[in-house]
């Protein structure tokens, strides 16, 4: 009785009518409410500002290119540069060829390497995917010597073909590993059922296995698509002559040591920018589930 003394006169003290709230788990309190949102919105104004200042940048004369305000002198005259004066649409052509064929010998080898890893047990199959994760290791830096002097004894240098092989070394690892995960986590049987209906192993593979695996197949597409797209180091090293640059070479004509021309080097990132976000919106819907898949099957 003398313990729940204290306990009765507490209650009592809160007065009628309003019992002590308990918090369900996971559920936040107001003010740490407000400290998330108020971080999210932080982030997000972090990850927005730098395309949205280049693509108000764009339509800005060339003596406004720096100016802290937004377009007061609204301009194409930065886009019809790049498009009518400059090599942009050769640039264009030569990364088309090269993102192309980078996509899809890369899906290709991926998913055969992929599914042969995944259902097949052969001599040097561990070290083949123990040799693919090391390649992944080495940065770009140390890897453009050892490439360049391949290249030129295999007489590819200034060759899309030489930028499409140097590209595949890099996407086509990475997604053979996650390719070997998705098709773990498809069904053996249905490889059996396609060998009692007398397909070989490759009629399973194209005709069960692959339409199944159509989320793997998009971030692969994605992953190589990105490679060629947007790398630097490799197509600046191993193309020379105007003519023969891809757009992320082509970028670096814009800003050298003595002049920089901002305007038109905004439009060009603008322009490089529309498709990979368009091919991004066709596969976007994929890539969680793929990206999920691959990484969490073993």
């Amino acid at each position: 009785m003398t313990d729940a003394t204290p306990d009765t006169s507490r209650e009592a003290s809160r007065g009628p009518g309003r019992p002590r709230k308990v918090r369900a788990r996971g559920e936040r309190s107001p003010g740490a409410s407000v400290a998330l949102h108020a971080t999210l919105l932080l982030a997000v104004v972090v990850a927005v500002f730098p395309p949205l200042w280049l693509l108000v940048t764009s339509f800005k004369p060339k003596t406004e290119a720096f100016t802290t305000s937004l377009v007061e002198r609204f301009t194409l005259g930065n886009y019809g540069h790049v498009l009518n004066d400059t090599a942009f649409l050769s640039w264009l052509g030569n990364s088309l060829l090269v993102v192309c064929l980078t996509t899809v010998i890369g899906v290709l080898v991926s998913a055969t390497t992929g599914y042969a890893v995944s259902r097949f047990r052969f001599p040097g199959m561990r070290p083949l995917m123990w040799l693919l994760l090391i390649t992944q290791m080495f940065p770009v830096a140390v890897l453009i010597v050892p490439l360049y002097n391949l290249l030129a004894t295999l007489g590819l240098l200034n060759q899309p073909l030489g930028l499409v092989l140097t590209y595949l070394t890099v996407s086509v690892p990475f997604c053979a590993w996650m390719m070997k995960g998705y098709f773990d986590g498809i069904p053996v049987e249905i490889d059996e059922a396609g060998r009692v209906d007398g397909l070989n192993p490759f009629g399973t593979f194209w005709r069960l296995v692959l339409p199944l695996a159509k989320p793997g197949l998009a971030v692969t597409a994605f992953y190589s698509f990105i490679t060629g797209w947007a790398e630097v180091a490799y197509a600046s090293a191993f193309m020379t002559g105007e003519e023969n640059l891809t757009l992320a070479g082509g970028l670096q004509t814009f800003v050298n040591q003595y002049t920089s021309d901002w305007g038109s080097l905004t439009a060009a990132a603008v322009l490089i920018a529309a498709p990979a976000a368009v091919v991004f919106a066709f596969v976007q819907r994929h890539l969680v589930s793929g990206l999920t898949a691959g990484a969490t099957k073993s």
